[in-house]
């Protein structure tokens, strides 16, 4: 396909932008104030927060009194068997459910209620698991619709293209074929590139080694890595240990709606009940 579905709904446009992510500025004063005499000062809220939330599938309940904290610039999975709720628990956050109870804060303030078209604004956006493309729109396409948020021609728009191709070079040279073309790996690559199109400060990423040979993982993962990189914060639904492992500094463990674990990863490590629960647990229940 051409480049006319972007120029239609965005516009051409030029010029150049900062990285992929939004980093505030530091503000600075000519002379420091002695220790002693300044007020203590608040520790910033986490990036987001989960507090309490629950939910259910009609009588159905899978999440109990969930809490979690991803604090910006974090790099954190959540991890569980089967059926723990992981899943669910990432589209409560990105607005896709509803909770029973609970709260969902963005930088302090409460969007629970917010639709998810209006988190994507604040900064927040969802990778679902499964391919999560369009097959029959091309691939340049794909990407573009990720910049909605953004005004019809702004200037962001090309350039966030651009980096969105540098990550992953290997959609450049197919940007005209239909993404359901593409191989699974390939797939999962145009849907980051779209998710970093709206220029996401919290990325939210739901399993995306499901269906992926290791080697293929490895280079979606390095794409991944060079995204956060950047100063984009990351909050990853997983079920590899290893892929979770590679990318995540801190690690949230459930199972059976519950938080059984919260820490550093490699603690995760030592803790063999939960380690075996992973590979050996059973299936069949809602993720």
């Amino acid at each position: 396909m051409s480049r006319k579905f972007c120029e239609v709904l965005f516009g051409r446009s030029a010029g150049s932008m900062p990285a992929l992510g939004k980093a505030g500025g530091a503000v600075g004063t000519s002379q420091e104030e002695p220790a002693s005499s300044r007020a203590p000062t608040a520790a910033p809220p986490p990036l987001l927060a989960v507090e309490g939330i629950e939910y259910s599938y009609g009588p159905l309940q899978v999440l109990f009194d969930v809490h979690l904290d991803v604090p910006t610039g974090g790099r954190v999975a959540l991890l569980g068997t089967n059926g723990a709720g992981k899943s669910t628990l990432l589209r409560v956050v990105a607005g896709l459910l509803s909770p029973a109870a609970g709260t969902v804060r963005l930088r302090g303030e409460d969007i629970t209620s917010l639709p998810p078209e209006q988190r994507v604004r604040r900064g927040m956006t969802l990778v679902e698991g499964g391919r999560a493309m369009f097959p029959s729109v091309s691939v340049r396409d794909n990407l573009c619709m990720g910049a909605y948020p953004l005004p019809k021609g702004a200037p962001e728009i090309e350039q966030r293209l651009e980096e969105a191709l540098d990550l992953f070079p290997v959609l450049r040279a197919k940007l005209g074929q239909p993404a359901g073309t593409l191989s699974g790996g390939e797939q999962q690559m145009v849907a980051l590139g779209r998710a970093l199109l709206a220029g996401p400060d919290l990325l939210l990423v739901d399993e995306v080694s499901l269906g992926l040979a290791p080697v293929v993982m490895q280079e979606v993962a390095a794409g991944i890595d060079r995204i956060v990189s950047r100063g984009t914060t990351l909050l990853l639904v997983e079920q590899s240990l290893n892929v979770a492992l590679a990318l995540a500094e801190q690690a949230y463990f459930m199972e059976k709606g519950e938080v059984r674990f919260s820490g550093p990863t490699g603690e995760l490590l030592e803790r063999g009940d939960l380690v075996r629960s992973v590979f050996f647990g059973a299936g069949g229940e809602r993720r």
